[in-house]
């Protein structure tokens, strides 16, 4: 038997979380190196998955399979695409620079070390279960990346909302003001709205997936998909379409798509800013992920179906998650619903059914996790400094504190896609491969950009330029605990924005097969190139 190398990748942050959790109450600082110490671990099975992984080879690769419950058909089967493999790998890169941007988020009865009284923390905080939830949702995140069997992605898919919950509800930020016990009731709000949502679309999946195993007789993705390529599913076309939408709403809700997005900027602007990251930059992936990889896959006929809806509701986020944002008084709400309306874009490549949207799409995945990273992050050391929230208390930041400002400026010119930068790439393939198969979606996807460009520049002229206000004179700039954790960060934005190669070559011969479960090929352009040179030469 090969070495279990996927398995093993899953485990060793689960363990680590064990292991953390366990650590003596005195031991905080053994705690922080230990979380810290298997996450870099996990970064180094995630670079090797992406060694072992031949995109010219199978579909599925290091694939393992074992029984597990086997009398309702239920197998342990794992295996990574190239879409599996660049996300792992975000996932794997963005936890250590959580864990070390929440150094000191969790600390009992102490100020940060912004060294700011906002940054104290008012009740005993269990620093060990902090990362120690951290690390639990890297292994649930990591496994529903590499999980083929349908039950077994859905153990995770729902168990990651656990963890989560604590996370938000345990650690939240307390920067808005207000009482301690106004401060509690807003976290448990926000970690309670986030559960039930999540709960709610998970309780409809499971019925599908149910139902799915009554017409197919088994859960594994491979053989599925297999029959379906056979002609031997007897699956009818009601049947499919319900499955289809049970599958999708349960995505849809994490992902999350207008209408269904509500529960965001509470988590977010309630959750410190290491936590917001997990949620948008990691868990929220699982959700597009799945898209591409069940509802396309499984579903083929019934995506087609609901391909115009489905667009329609895309364009929808992207335009108002982009005019929402402008009109926040928020930092971290701001980023939350720039986060919404990026989630359109990444749905709106993966039903264009065409293979730039959807290369694009998974790009867009990678891209907008990294560009969120950097920005959330910097607003959080922004807002631990000041203790607020509020885009009104800040000005002149750049004259006092000019790295912090400049590495803000790069985040939030990578979230609107400044050419040069890692998310104008994906950006710019979700717009050709839509323009190609719905040119009047594209059109309207347009002024996305036009909103992104407004309400992150507007964010930056209020908060880092201007007049210095009296409360942000002595905010000191960026240590170096932070800049270690910001500039790796940019500098990945600024080489995938130079050179994406190195993703696009593992993920488009995958985005070539998810093309084909869908039967579906790439519009052709409307004038004939070889005729236009053949004219040309006369």
């Amino acid at each position: 038997m090969s070495f279990p190398l996927l398995t093993v990748t899953a485990a060793v942050p689960a363990v680590g979380a064990i292991l953390t959790a366990a650590v003596p109450a005195a031991r905080r600082t053994a705690a922080k190196w230990l979380a810290l110490l298997f996450s870099l671990a996990t970064l180094a099975l995630a670079v090797l998955v992406a060694i072992r992984f031949d995109p010219t080879g199978d579909r599925y690769q290091l694939t393992e399979s074992r029984p597990w419950i086997a009398d309702f058909g239920v197998r342990y089967e794992l295996g990574v695409d190239g879409i599996g493999v660049v996300l792992i790998g975000l996932t794997a890169l963005l936890i250590p620079f959580v864990i070390a941007a929440g150094w000191h988020d969790a600390d009992p009865l102490a100020a940060s070390d912004s060294g700011s009284a906002a940054g104290k923390s008012y009740r005993w905080r269990p620093t060990q279960g902090f990362f120690a939830l951290i690390l639990l949702v890297e292994a649930m995140v990591i496994i529903s990346f590499e999980a083929t069997d349908v039950f077994l992605f859905y153990i995770f898919f729902e168990a990651m909302l656990i963890p989560m919950y604590f996370l938000i509800g345990g650690f939240g930020d307390r920067a808005h003001g207000g009482s301690e016990e106004n401060a509690a009731t807003q976290r448990s709000y926000a970690a309670v709205k986030f559960l039930l949502y999540n709960l709610v679309g998970g309780l409809i999946m499971l019925a599908a997936v149910i139902g799915l195993y009554v017409v197919a007789g088994n859960f594994s993705l491979q053989e599925i998909t297999a029959a379906r390529a056979a002609g031997t599913l007897d699956m009818s076309t009601n049947t499919e379409r319900l499955l289809f939408l049970g599958f999708f709403f349960a995505f849809a809700i994490k992902a999350p798509l207008w209408p269904l997005h509500t529960w965001l900027p509470n988590a977010m602007g309630e959750s410190t800013a290491p936590v917001a990251v997990l949620i948008t930059a990691v868990v929220d992936k699982v959700g597009t992920f799945a898209m591409l990889r069940f509802c396309l896959g499984l579903f083929p006929d019934a995506s087609k179906w609901a391909t115009p809806v489905i667009l329609v509701l895309a364009l929808i986020s992207i335009v108002y998650g982009a005019l929402v944002a402008v009109g926040q008084r928020d930092i971290k709400r701001l980023v939350a619903y720039a986060s919404i309306s990026h989630f359109g874009f990444i749905i709106l490549g993966i039903f264009a059914m065409t293979s730039q949207g959807q290369s694009g799409a998974t790009l867009y995945m990678v891209n907008h996790g990294l560009s969120t990273a950097a920005l959330m992050l910097v607003a959080g050391f922004l807002i631990s400094r000041r203790g607020s929230r509020l885009i009104a208390d800040y000005g002149g930041v750049q004259k006092v504190a000019p790295v912090l400002a400049g590495t803000f400026l790069i985040g939030g010119l990578a979230t609107l896609s400044l050419p040069g930068l890692a998310p104008f790439v994906s950006e710019f393939l979700v717009l050709v491969g839509t323009f190609a198969r719905y040119p009047v979606v594209g059109i309207i996807a347009t002024t996305g950009i036009v909103l992104a460009a407004l309400y992150t520049l507007v964010l930056y002229q209020r908060t880092m330029t201007g007049p210095v206000k009296e409360e942000v004179r002595t905010m000191p700039d960026l240590r170096l605990r932070e800049v270690l954790v910001v500039a790796p960060l940019i500098a990945l934005l600024i080489g995938l924005g130079v050179y994406p190669k190195v993703l696009t070559d593992i993920v488009n011969p995958a985005v070539e097969y998810t093309m084909s479960d869908v039967k579906q090929t790439d519009p052709k352009p409307e004038v004939d190139v070889e005729a236009k040179n053949g004219e040309v030469a006369k």
